[in-house]
């Protein structure tokens, strides 16, 4: 994969990172995104930020340690949770964040043979 796809990568993948960080931790409701089912949200942004950190870093498949870095982030974003007065921590949304990253996991045979996005996968098969 060229170079300049991981470092935009890595830069969408860190500017995914911030927003979803503020919008977990903020009051301020957005209005597109407080529309959408809270689940269906975590499972959408996890499936989102999984794709961005497996382009990220293309020589490694995605296994265990990407999962258990997004997940540990899901963790930590509802333990921040509990210190805020305008939002409620809770073990479903870490289970949508997993979801979202099983999704993701279960679509990479499509994903690989998508057109476009099939470099991300010539390192890792070479």
């Amino acid at each position: 994969m060229p170079r300049r796809y991981i470092l935009l990568s890595r830069v969408l993948f860190a500017a995914a990172i911030g927003t979803i960080t503020f919008l977990a931790l903020t009051g301020g409701a957005v209005p597109i995104v407080s529309t959408l089912n809270d689940k269906l949200q975590h499972g959408t942004a996890f499936f989102g930020l999984a794709l961005l950190l497996d382009f990220s870093f293309p020589t490694r498949s995605f296994g265990a340690p990407k999962v258990s870095a997004l997940l540990a982030y899901g963790i930590v974003l509802e333990l921040a949770q509990m210190g805020t007065q305008h939002r409620d921590p809770s073990l479903w949304d870490v289970a949508a964040d997993a979801a979202g990253l099983v999704i993701y996991a279960a679509s990479l045979p499509l994903l690989r043979r998508a057109p476009g996005l099939q470099r991300r996968w010539e390192e890792e098969r070479a």
